[in-house]
C-alpha cells in the first residue's frame, strides 16, 4: 500500500516526500507488524502439577506436552509439594484441592505467604462445585480454576495464559531491580562526593571517611548485620562530619589547641550534620517554605533510610558510653548503636592519622587510648570486636593514608 502511495502523483506534494522516507516508513510499519505477530516462547517454562492421584498428573503433564511445553515438575505426593516448590521455583503451578494429608488450601496458604512466591500463577484443579471451597481458595490467593476431568479446551489457554502473565510479571521485576541497582549506585556516588566534599574543607582528602567507612564496615560484619545494611552503614558513616562544613576555617583548620570558645562552636557540627542529613535546618525550610502545600507534603514524607541513618550517625557519633559526650549528653544505650560504632571507628582514626594540630600516634598507643576508654567513652564490646580485627584494620589504614 505504501508502495503505491509512492508511484501515484501527488500535485503540489510529492516533492516534499522523498522516497527513503516511505521506504522508512515501511520498514517501521513491517517491523510493527512482524512484533505485533511474534509469539512468547512459552515451552521451557516450569510447569509444576500436584495431585495425589498420578494418573492425573500424568494425563496433564500430556495434554501440555503435546501442546509442545517440555519442562514439568510433577509431585503426588502432598506432604513434598511444597518443599518442591521452594527447591524449583516453578513459573505456573496447577494444584489439586482435595488431597490426603496436606490438602491444596494448606499448600496454597503457604506459598502466598511467602513474598518471593507472590506472583506465582496458581491454577486450582477441582472437582468440587462448592462455591464455599471456591471462594476460600480466591481469599488465599488462587488465581484460576481448572474443573476436574481436565480438558484439553480448557487447560491449554489458561495455562498459556497464566505463563505469559508470569514472565510479564518477572520481566517488570527484572526492570525495577536494574532501575533500583542504578539507583543505588547512583546514591552511593552522591553520598561519596559529599563525604569528600566535608573532608575537603578539613584536611584537604577524602581518606579520613574512607577508611572510618571501612571500619564502620568491618564491626557492622562482627555485629552480625548482613551485606546490605553493613553497605548501607558504610555509606551512612562517611556523612558523619558533614556538618563540618559550617565550622569557620580559623576553627576547623587551627593547628593549635580550641579555646573554650572555640571548642563550644566545634561541637555544632553535630547539630548542623543532623540538620542537613534529615532536611531540618532553616535552608531546607526556608525552601519548603517557598514550596506549594503538595510540595512540601512531599518533601517531608520522603524519608530516605540512609540519610536517616546518616543523620542519626552525624548527631551522635561524640557521644560517650558514660554520658559526658556531646550535643546531648546521651549515655549507655541511650546512644544508637550506630552512633557507637562511629565513635569507635573515627576516633581510631583521629588517633592513627596526622592532623593540624597533631602527628599520627604509633599503633600501641592507639590502642591502648581506645582499651582506656572501654565503659567510659566507648562501647566495651564494640571496642573488643574492634581490636580483634585489627589486622584487617591495619591493611585498611595502610592502603588509603594521606
Amino acid at each position: 500500500m505504501l508502495k503505491a502511495i509512492t508511484e501515484t502523483e501527488i500535485p503540489g506534494e510529492q516533492e516534499f516526500i522523498p522516497q527513503n522516507v516511505w521506504e522508512k516508513a515501511n520498514d517501521h510499519q513491517v517491523s510493527r507488524e512482524q512484533k505485533t505477530s511474534s509469539k512468547p516462547d512459552l515451552t521451557n517454562m516450569k510447569i509444576m502439577v500436584v495431585d495425589d492421584v498420578e494418573l492425573n498428573v500424568k494425563l496433564a503433564c500430556s495434554h501440555l506436552s503435546i501442546a509442545g511445553y517440555k519442562n514439568f515438575i510433577k509431585q503426588s505426593d502432598s506432604t513434598k509439594a511444597l518443599t518442591q516448590i521452594y527447591q524449583e521455583s516453578p513459573d505456573v503451578l496447577l494444584l489439586d484441592i482435595m488431597m490426603p494429608k496436606v490438602s491444596g488450601l494448606d499448600i496454597l496458604e503457604a506459598v502466598r505467604a511467602d513474598h518471593h512466591f507472590s506472583h506465582l500463577p496458581i491454577l486450582i484443579l477441582t472437582a468440587s462445585t462448592e462455591n464455599e471451597m471456591k471462594n476460600k481458595a480466591l481469599e488465599l490467593g488462587a488465581t484460576d480454576f481448572l474443573n476436574k476431568p481436565i480438558d484439553t479446551q480448557d487447560l491449554l489457554p489458561r495455562v498459556r495464559n497464566a505463563l505469559i502473565m508470569k514472565m510479564h510479571q518477572d520481566h517488570l521485576e527484572s526492570l525495577v531491580q536494574e532501575r533500583t541497582a542504578e539507583l543505588e549506585e547512583a546514591q552511593r556516588e552522591v553520598v561519596h562526593c559529599l563525604a569528600c566534599a566535608s573532608e575537603y574543607r578539613d584536611n584537604e582528602t577524602g581518606n579520613h571517611v574512607i577508611r572510618v567507612g571501612k571500619y564502620v564496615e568491618i564491626l557492622a560484619r562482627k555485629l552480625g548485620y548482613d551485606t546490605r545494611q553493613a553497605e548501607m552503614l558504610k555509606l551512612a558513616s562517611t556523612l558523619h562530619d558533614m556538618g563540618k562544613i559550617g565550622i569557620p576555617d580559623s576553627i576547623l583548620l587551627k593547628p593549635g589547641k580550641l579555646t573554650n570558645e572555640e571548642f563550644a562552636h566545634m561541637k555544632n557540627h553535630c547539630d548542623y550534620g543532623e540538620d542537613i542529613c534529615s532536611r531540618t535546618g532553616s535552608f531546607t525550610h526556608k525552601m519548603l517554605d517557598t514550596s506549594d502545600t503538595v510540595g512540601t507534603r512531599m518533601l517531608e514524607e520522603s524519608k530516605s533510610p540512609l540519610l536517616k541513618l546518616a543523620s542519626s550517625i552525624a548527631a551522635t557519633h561524640h557521644e560517650k558510653w558514660d554520658g559526658s559526650g556531646y550535643p546531648r549528653g546521651l549515655k549507655g544505650e541511650e546512644i544508637p548503636l550506630e552512633g557507637r560504632i562511629v565513635a569507635v571507628a573515627d576516633v581510631f582514626d583521629a588517633l592513627s592519622s596526622k592532623r593540624p594540630y597533631k602527628d599520627p600516634f604509633p599503633l600501641e598507643k592507639c590502642i591502648a587510648i581506645l582499651e582506656e576508654g572501654k565503659g567510659s567513652h566507648f562501647d566495651a564490646h564494640l571496642v573488643d570486636l574492634f581490636l580483634s580485627q585489627m589486622d584487617s584494620i591495619v591493611i585498611i589504614r595502610d592502603k588509603y593514608t594521606d
